[in-house]
């Protein structure tokens, strides 16, 4: 009897020990990632990205921090949007539009939809990624790393399971995985990227996207400027002349 509860005791131990350790490992994950986000305070890029079977269309985007944003899809949907930090503008050049929209949401909703907005111009990789709540992390390998961990969380209300991997410990970004529900398994793979020493970090610069096994599409960056100098204005849109200007308030309900 006293053996067995010897044994029970030690492997509580164990228990414990292990736990202590990932929640270390995840603190210490959490700073660095910080840490690498205020080296990188502004980039600019530009590339082509194509889904499925359809034509690669290319795009611009450009970012500093805190959180000023602008993107733009080149023809045939030549359209802008930029965020100056107060005002959202869209800029349409096939309808010769431009809408500025006043913001009343609250900062999460806002933060929520300016994510959306801009997520199809922003690659994986450059900022550190959104997690849930609960997160699991883990030591790993990669071909590209041969020291890595593996960021694994499930977001309850979409009903899947992400799982980033990033070099450590600089942590950039190595793969993307997210499991639906139904067990259908999508990937990002990072074909190539761009390092600089000065500020210790690397970026993608070409990522391919799987679905089942199978590759959808893909993002290829022919330019990548990491914290170039963005002034206030790169970020504030003008009219250009002969556009139909209008405006518009988005609130947490429904625009008007």
């Amino acid at each position: 009897m006293r053996a067995r509860l010897l044994s029970l005791l030690l492997l509580a131990l164990a228990g414990c020990s292990k736990q202590s350790e990932e929640a270390n490992l995840l603190n210490e994950v959490k700073r660095r990632l910080t840490e690498r986000d205020a080296r990188l305070t502004s980039y600019r890029l530009e590339g082509r990205t194509s889904e499925g079977g359809a034509e690669p269309v290319g795009f611009t985007f450009a970012y500093r921090a805190p959180q000023k944003m602008r993107g733009a899809l080149a023809a045939p949907i030549s359209r802008t949007f930029s965020w100056d930090g107060e005002r959202l503008y869209e800029r349409s050049d096939a309808d010769k539009r431009f809408t500025t929209f006043q913001t009343e949401m609250a900062a999460e909703r806002r933060a929520g939809f300016l994510t959306e907005t801009f997520s199809p111009f922003t690659p994986e990789g450059f900022r550190a990624p959104l997690l849930p709540s609960s997160v699991r992390v883990k030591r790993t390998s990669h071909p590209r790393a041969p020291e890595a961990v593996e960021l694994t969380g499930k977001v309850a209300a979409e009903q899947l399971e992400v799982a980033y991997t990033l070099r450590w410990p600089s942590l950039d970004f190595l793969g993307k995985q997210t499991r639906l529900a139904d067990g259908t398994a999508m990937e990002v793979r990072l074909e190539e990227e761009h390092c600089e020493k000065a500020i210790e970090l690397c970026v993608p610069k070409q990522l391919s996207r799987w679905v089942k096994g199978e590759k959808v599409g893909e993002t290829t960056l022919s330019t990548v400027e990491l914290n170039p100098t963005l002034p206030n204005d790169t970020f504030t849109l003008v009219a250009p002349e002969g556009y139909e200007v209008q405006t518009k308030t988005l609130v947490d309900s429904a625009g008007k």
